[in-house]
């Protein structure tokens, strides 16, 4: 009786389950336009790494080539968490920096000039905001996506400049996983 129970506690172990979750395998890389802005007049490209099923990196540049935006130029650095069962798909918040560079009107008190006491001059300055954003990603068995994003954010140092306190961050966006 002693040598079959210690046969059966030995043998059990080679039916037992790991308790280690199961990786799965799938693309890190994502390159990604914006299409909603590019409509609009300005221009924005991602770049994300993924870090694992849940979580991603990345970085967004911006441009404005129409004049449709205070915000000339930026730059985004994200990370976004993924609530999705599917690898880095559906529904995400994410947190970002932004270095930005934008056009404030700075007024001057002219005294000299008795029938305009005050000038308003264009003035192109550059500030860093924090900021949350959420949305939601959708990708195909081929590696294309299609998403959908908008955050804010505030401007950290120039707090005197009340048109550009807030950035805005967003837009809809077609990009290709590989």
């Amino acid at each position: 009786m002693k040598k079959l129970f210690v046969l059966i506690c030995l043998t059990s172990s080679l039916f037992g389950f790991s308790q280690e979750k199961e990786t799965i395998d799938f693309k890190r890389n994502e390159l990604k336009g914006n299409a909603l802005l590019l409509v609009i007049g300005a221009g924005e490209f991602t770049y994300e790494r993924l870090l694992n099923e849940e979580s991603g990196v990345g970085v967004s540049l911006f441009f404005n080539y129409d004049d449709q935006f205070y915000t000339k130029f930026s730059l985004t650095p994200f990370y976004r968490f993924y609530f999705s069962k599917k690898p880095a798909a559906g529904f995400f918040v994410e947190g970002f920096g932004m270095l930005n560079s934008y056009d404030s009107y700075v007024y001057n008190n002219n005294s000299s000039d008795p029938y305009n006491s005050y000038n308003s001059n264009i003035e192109n300055r550059t500030d860093f905001a924090l900021g949350f954003g959420l949305g939601s990603k959708w990708i195909n068995k081929k590696g294309f996506l299609f998403e959908i994003n908008a955050g804010v954010g505030r401007n950290l140092f120039n707090s005197n400049d009340t048109d550009n306190e807030i950035v805005g961050r967003g837009g809809i966006t077609l990009g290709y996983r590989f």
